[in-house]
């Protein structure tokens, strides 16, 4: 499965240049880890940098007009930033697996003559095969939806070279990535699979509220955004993966306080009842009456034992409605499922709880801080030597953080 190893974004609203990890251009950094968690105070732009993954995303699922009206981005203009006349950039740097070559894709979002945001440019790039130096080289070169695409598995632009498998594209609508129309042609599979990618990343907006609606009975593949299928994905489970479901229950039921067993109830007019019960009693209790933080933790779970889970989670501050001592918990569940290895997704999660930090490495964290220019900047615990060498000693990176030690001095 595919992982980030890098992502850069500008000139968005607080963001105006930060990176995550490594790029292709900046080698000297390590990669992002499979479970990459970022904290900061309130204010510092960690909610503006999980919308940015999800700006990304809503770009492919519609279209970048309607990515940037959303009701939480307010249009384009709101979303550079101030004083910026550029145009918002992201940069992504990842591997389809591990040992592949890693590919940039690197995307511009401006706006044109009436005002309205359109694909400024588009690029995705790699090294040919067996060159492990040097400059990658595209293979989806778009400039206001003019450009060169070049297809099959190897293919890329080598100054000076004519190659057969390049081709002039230009796009009737610059309102659509350019990967959105030629991913789904089979001549160019590399494309493709990263549009599938992207198209598989996962941003959890769950409301306890949602979950405990009563959707029509029917079983669903993957939890939604909201968390309102709750029932039908396990419906799901019990119809797909029958031998596992049983297991699967148990299991997320012996990680939540108070909980014994785990199962759904389809209605007289085939709705969808969620049952936990707590062993106290006969009778089981509806999700209708389960408290939020249990209905939060079980999602989680649930998203994480999906049998074909996302590439990329993104989850924001957790925390909200949970016991403090099940934070620590929830961290070692979201690690031992974020292995980076083939078919575990990799996780991203921003948080401002210490309880839920003490169970991370300083590998694992990125500090977020907004200067006095009102701009955020970000560094990786790791790279505090003070903290490094403290955890070194035993202290857990939670207490460090509280006791401000991670602040920058």
């Amino acid at each position: 499965m595919a992982l980030i190893e890098g992502f850069r974004v500008q000139n968005y609203r607080s963001l105006r240049d930060i990176t995550l990890g490594k790029l292709s251009g900046q080698q000297a950094g390590d990669p992002l880890t499979p479970l990459t968690v970022v904290i900061g105070k309130n204010g510092v732009g960690k909610s503006t940098l999980f919308d940015a993954f999800g700006f990304v995303s809503d770009c492919l699922n519609s279209d970048v007009e309607a990515a940037c009206d959303m009701k939480q981005r307010g249009g384009l203009e709101r979303m550079l930033s101030r004083e910026s006349s550029g145009s918002i950039r992201f940069e992504i740097y990842y591997r389809e697996a591990q040992g592949e070559r890693p590919i940039t894709y690197e995307l511009s979002i401006g706006q044109d003559s009436s005002g309205r945001p359109y694909v400024e440019s588009e690029m995705l790039k790699q090294r040919r095969k067996g060159q492990k130096h040097g400059r990658p080289f595209p293979f989806l070169r778009l400039d206001h939806g003019k450009g060169t695409v070049w297809a099959g598995e190897e293919a890329v632009e080598i100054a000076g070279e004519e190659d057969k498998t390049q081709e002039a594209v230009e796009l009737t609508d610059l309102r659509q990535l350019g990967i959105a129309t030629l991913g789904t042609l089979k001549e160019h599979p590399r494309i493709k699979r990263f549009r599938d990618f992207l198209k598989g990343w996962y941003l959890s907006y769950f409301h306890p509220d949602a979950a405990r609606s009563l959707p029509s009975a029917g079983p669903q593949k993957h939890l939604n955004i909201h968390g309102d299928n709750i029932g039908n994905v396990v419906q799901f489970l019990e119809r797909e993966h029958s031998d596992r479901f049983r297991l699967i229950l148990n299991r997320i039921a012996s990680k939540i306080p108070g909980v014994k067993k785990i199962d759904t109830k389809v209605t007289d007019d085939k709705r969808v009842l969620l049952r936990f019960n707590d062993g106290a009693f006969d009778d089981p209790f509806f999700a209708q009456q389960m408290s939020d933080g249990t209905l939060k933790v079980f999602a989680y779970l649930l998203m994480m034992e999906d049998p074909d889970p996302p590439p990329f989670i993104c989850i924001e501050e957790p925390e909200n409605g949970l016991y403090h001592k099940l934070l620590e918990s929830l961290a070692r569940e979201f690690r031992s499922h974020a292995t980076g290895k083939k078919g575990a997704p990799q996780l991203f999660v921003t948080t401002h709880q210490p309880y839920f930090v003490d169970a991370l490495t300083p590998q694992e964290v990125w500090v977020l801080e907004k200067g006095k220019d009102g701009y955020s900047s970000l560094r990786r615990a790791a790279d505090i030597e003070l903290v490094q060498n403290m955890v070194n000693q035993g202290l857990p990176l939670g207490g460090l953080w509280y006791s401000d030690y991670l602040d920058a001095r």
